[in-house]
């Protein structure tokens, strides 16, 4: 008996293991078929100029922090929370994105009272892209998403008028005029994220790069470089390093 049991074994595990989908669950990575860390920063910075909307993650401060005529829940000192918000890569320095921070949101105030700011940012192919290769090529799990960690600091009333950072963001979400700083509505003023980390997945590890980005390697993508990438989907795209 034992002998035939062995054989069963054998043949169940030995089958499961040639029907395994190994191109996409495979853990093994061939070198030459994976970006670079500094292709993945170009990539990251190529989705960065592309969007212009991405999700903030800040952190509740301590109860004593709260305002009083805030009506937060108990207890929400040190929880997480991530909220949209718009941005644009308009700084002098276009590896910290601008944002119209209004001083009412949950973000800005929560990065006031201290706390590290993350954007999280994914890739969306454009609509027209060119028919899917399989049913990977375009999944979510597949397609490219990163977070710049950092803080945010003002930029100075100087540098907005040097560098018409308030043309260039409402070129990219002309309704944001309505609460530019000086509105009617909402306390609001410039400010930018000053990127200190940088974490990328850029799809699934056999084709792709996912770790850290240094933030040297970050900051010297340089703009032609981010100009002339094309990204999967992207009419000029070539499949070899995705760029």
């Amino acid at each position: 008996m034992l002998p035939a049991i062995a054989t069963l074994y054998l043949f169940f595990t030995s089958t499961a293991i040639a029907q395994a989908p190994q191109n996409v669950l495979s853990n093994h990575v061939h070198a030459q078929d994976v970006p670079t860390v500094h292709e993945s920063a170009v990539q990251a910075r190529r989705i960065l100029n592309l969007s212009s909307i991405a999700t903030l993650s800040t952190v509740f401060p301590d109860q004593n922090l709260i305002e009083p005529l805030e009506n937060r829940p108990a207890n929400l000192g040190g929880v997480p929370i991530g909220l949209i918000d718009y941005y644009a890569s308009c700084d002098p320095t276009p590896h910290q994105p601008t944002i119209l921070a209004i001083s009412i949101a949950t973000s800005f105030k929560n990065a006031r009272s201290g706390s590290n700011v993350t954007m999280s940012l994914r890739y969306h192919p454009p609509s027209n892209h060119p028919p899917a290769d399989d049913i990977y090529t375009y999944s979510p799990a597949n397609l490219p998403r990163f977070s710049l960690l950092g803080y945010i600091e003002p930029v100075p009333a100087s540098e907005v008028k040097r560098h018409h950072i308030d043309r260039c963001f409402f070129q990219r979400h002309p309704e944001a005029v309505a609460w530019k700083p000086g509105n009617a509505i909402h306390q609001s003023w410039w400010a930018r994220l000053v990127v200190q980390q940088v974490y990328w997945i850029g799809g699934f590890g056999d084709r792709a790069y996912i770790g850290w980005i240094p933030v040297d390697e970050w900051r010297r993508v340089t703009q032609e470089e981010v100009n002339s990438a094309r990204l999967i989907g992207e009419q000029g795209y070539k499949k070899a390093h995705n760029l």
